[in-house]
């Protein structure tokens, strides 16, 4: 159960009750649930669905961390301008990345890159490497596209390299592992390790007159090494589920079209023109708040109906992540648009 000290439910519950453009119908919510439940017991959703995935590891050890660690520094804004649809079927020429033959669009055109690079013998997750060896160009060069469209911020891919390489090197002997020790299995511990050393995870925001806290690619690097770990070694951690949900830009989506949504009439229109929104907005901040608070009732409400359920927020994320790329072609609302480090 989360603790009310929790600043990121803290911060989603103050976005949600003062929001304009925004709303959870709470009418919807038993309905969302039950389609929620129903499908994450059919696929048998646990922490070794995460292992399922094609390019994820499947071997849980030291080096696996430094994977995860570079994977969740460098996973944000993968949208591509060329899908103007966003449809399942890419645009021919949006950024892209082929490893084992099959070519890989979004978060998992990452992983091919990352694969692709330790496969031709780039210790690409090594912190020292990507921190100070390597030369721009290097680094560069493994996040190289196989179509017409380059990596999407590569300066700034780069730029976060850097800086938590030598974070990682100066401080914590040169190995995120050593943060994971610190924390003493204690997800909020870790949390506030990542957010107060790595300043491209300080995903926190001002929204009206207060400090929000939105932190996700600091809590899913947390969940994605419990899910890898299967809650045990370096991914043992006693108060896992004060891990929300990650308020990107696809959940979001599958959270409206699940009925866990309501947009104003104004803010679907600015969705449906693809109009920009800075990160740190007004509407952007409402979206990705209120995502996190919808999440987090139906998890509440899903521990009413069976408290014997090992359910919490990670998991539904995985589940409603996965099933909005399954479901992309009929999506009602576009995902809205968003050039940011913080997802």
């Amino acid at each position: 159960m989360p603790t009310k000290e929790n600043k990121v439910l803290e911060s989603a519950r103050f976005i949600s009750e003062n929001s304009k453009n925004v709303f959870i119908p709470k009418e919807n919510l038993d309905n969302a649930v039950q389609t929620i439940l129903t499908n994450m017991k059919k696929r048998s959703y646990s922490t070794k669905t995460w292992n399922e995935h094609p390019l994820h590891p499947k071997v849980a050890d030291c080096r696996t961390v430094d994977w995860i660690f570079l994977i969740d520094l460098l996973n944000f804004s993968f949208w591509s301008d060329l899908d103007v649809s966003d449809k399942s079927v890419p645009h021919p020429d949006r950024y892209a990345v082929t490893y084992d033959g099959v070519s890989y669009t979004g978060y998992w055109s990452l992983c091919a890159a990352i694969n692709r690079a330790l496969d031709n013998g780039i210790p690409i997750t090594n912190p020292e490497y990507y921190g100070s060896q390597a030369s721009d160009e290097e680094l560069a060069e493994v996040f190289k596209s196989d179509t017409k469209e380059p990596a999407p911020m590569l300066a700034e891919r780069i730029r976060v390299m850097r800086e938590a390489g030598k974070v990682l090197c100066e401080k914590f002997d040169g190995s995120f592992i050593n943060c994971i020790l610190e924390a003493n299995h204690s997800a909020a511990k870790l949390l506030d390790i990542i957010i107060d050393n790595f300043g491209s995870f300080n995903d926190v925001h001002d929204f009206h007159g207060r400090k929000v806290f939105i932190l996700k690619r600091a809590q899913i690097l947390i969940a994605d090494l419990w899910a890898c770990f299967d809650g045990e070694s370096y991914g043992e951690f006693y108060d896992i589920d004060s891990i929300t949900m990650f308020a990107d830009y696809r959940v979001p989506q599958a959270l409206y079209q699940l009925g866990l949504l309501r947009y104003s009439p104004a803010l679907i229109k600015r969705l449906e023109k693809r109009e920009y929104f800075p990160s740190g907005s007004e509407d952007e901040v409402e979206i990705r708040g209120n995502s996190i608070w919808a999440v987090e009732l139906a998890r509440q409400r899903i521990e009413e109906i069976d408290p014997s359920l090992k359910i919490n927020a990670i998991l539904i994320d995985f589940y409603i992540w996965d099933m909005a790329k399954e479901i992309q072609d009929q999506m009602t609302v576009p995902t809205h648009c968003t050039r940011s480090c913080f997802y």
